[in-house]
C-alpha cells in the first residue's frame, strides 16, 4: 500500500474529522485524482518534440499520456483543428498517491528557493492547481537527455466542498504551502 494513503487513513482522516466536525466518516474529504498535463506549442513544427515530451511524462507518472488535440483553429498561433498541441495523464489510486508522495517529498524541495507552493490557486469547489515551471525537478528525468526544458500544471481533485477543507487535506498530506 502507499505511503501516503496509509498516512491518510490513519492521521489525516481522523484530524479532519476531529477539526470539522464531520458526522460521518464518509463526509471526510478524500483526494479522487491528480491530473498532469503538458502543452508542447511548438508540436506543431515538430512532431519529435511532442514525442519526448510523452516519453518524459510517461517517465515521470508511470503512465503512458495521451496526446491532446487543438479544440479550434487559431491563425495567430499557426494551430489548426485537431493538431496535436499536448499530453495529459489522469493518475487515480495507488499511482496517484505513489506520484504524490514523490512530488512533495523530492521533487518540490528541489525547486530553487522554494518557499511553499501558493495557496491562492484554489477554484471554489476545494480543487488546487500547481504550475511546475520545469520537468527538471523530477529525479527520473536525467539532465543531459533534456533538449527543452517544459513545464506542467498539476490539478488535485479533491471531494472537498470548500476550499478550505481542501487546504487542510492537502496540508496534512504534505504539501508545504507558502506562508
Amino acid at each position: 500500500m502507499a505511503r501516503l494513503k496509509e498516512m491518510y487513513k490513519n492521521e489525516v482522516a481522523p484530524a479532519m474529522m476531529e477539526k470539522f466536525n464531520y458526522s460521518s466518516v464518509m463526509e471526510i474529504p478524500k483526494l479522487e485524482k491528480i491530473i498532469i498535463n503538458m502543452g508542447v506549442g511548438d508540436a506543431r513544427d515538430n512532431v519529435k518534440n511532442l514525442e519526448v515530451a510523452v516519453e518524459e511524462m510517461a517517465t515521470i507518472t508511470g503512465q503512458k499520456p495521451i496526446i491532446t488535440k487543438a479544440k479550434r483553429s487559431v491563425s495567430n498561433f499557426k494551430v489548426r483543428e485537431g493538431m496535436p498541441v499536448g499530453a495529459k495523464v489522469t493518475l487515480r489510486g495507488s499511482t496517484m498517491y505513489e506520484f504524490m508522495d514523490r512530488l512533495f517529498n523530492v521533487a518540490l524541495p528541489r525547486v530553487r528557493d522554494f518557499r511553499g507552493v501558493s495557496t491562492k490557486a484554489f477554484d471554489g469547489r476545494g480543487n488546487y492547481a500547481l504550475g511546475v515551471k520545469e520537468q527538471l525537478i523530477f529525479p527520473e528525468i536525467e539532465y543531459d537527455k533534456v533538449d527543452k526544458v517544459r513545464g506542467m500544471d498539476i490539478i488535485f481533485v479533491t471531494t472537498a466542498n470548500s476550499d478550505e477543507e481542501s487546504r487542510e487535506l492537502l496540508r496534512l498530506m504534505g504539501l508545504a504551502f507558502a506562508k
